[in-house]
């Protein structure tokens, strides 16, 4: 790996510690990460998503059975992010209810290539309904996703966790994760997005509760928040689309 868990944590704390907000920035490309890393982003994170955003396509595509997750991030990677990314931490989106791999052995892939982290992405917590009562009857559920994000940690690597829920919070907390990301929904907006958001209100209210269910399960304490809007309640962003689309 790049960077170990250890010097993630402490590359983002200096940072909190300076004041300065933690940005995360999602990368399509190759192009999209190594601007980013210009631009000062303390972490690149590469989706299966991403590669259908800069393909025109979106987002929610990364949803689909269209393509293996995690071999899109895996190439994404060793292809074209990380060959460019200097001295940032890049983290991949790991699709962890993925049945065909042993997840272990696909970690150490990735450490291999020089990841320093992960993200749960494609996540099944997106999933409601009928189909996700049947998924986590099947076992390919939302605890696929806290094992993998605490394999990942034992194994060194700087782990992220994006949630929708207090309880997802917690179940991710007492599994060691070192960031709890409150997720607030699709893009929107744009050529590919959605045309309507939660509202900032709302998004911050469930914000609030989501940290304050992970408590000081997370080491790191540095709860992020996802937004497509302006202004944030809080100090932290995690952008894969508003940052993966611009070089």
């Amino acid at each position: 790996m790049k960077y170990s868990r250890k010097e993630v944590r402490e590359r983002l704390r200096k940072t909190l510690e300076a004041g300065r907000p933690v940005i995360a920035a999602g990368a399509g490309i190759g192009l999209s990460a190594k601007f980013a890393e210009k631009g000062g982003a303390d972490l690149v994170i590469i989706y299966n998503s991403g590669r259908y955003r800069m393909a025109g396509y979106s987002s929610l595509c990364g949803y689909l059975p269209i393509g293996d997750a995690n071999a899109i991030v895996k190439e994404m990677g060793e292809r074209e992010v990380l060959p460019v990314t200097r001295d940032t931490p890049v983290i991949a989106g790991v699709f962890a209810a993925d049945p065909t791999r042993e997840m272990a052995h696909f970690l150490r892939e990735l450490i291999d290539l020089g990841f320093s982290g992960v993200i749960n992405f494609p996540s099944i917590a997106w999933v409601e309904g009928e189909l996700r009562a049947g998924l986590e009857a099947s076992g390919l559920g939302f605890q696929r996703e806290v094992d993998m994000i605490r394999i990942a940690g034992e194994a060194g690597l700087f782990t992220l966790a994006y949630v929708f829920t207090p309880d997802e919070a917690i179940a991710m907390a007492k599994a060691g994760v070192d960031s709890v990301v409150a997720h607030m929904g699709n893009t929107v907006g744009g050529s590919v997005g959605q045309p309507h958001a939660i509202a900032l209100e709302a998004a911050a209210a469930l914000t609030q509760k989501i940290v304050g269910a992970a408590g000081a399960g997370a080491p790191l304490g540095m709860p992020a928040f996802w937004v497509r809007h302006d202004t944030t309640p809080r100090s932290d962003l995690i952008g894969p689309d508003c940052m993966g689309f611009r070089p």
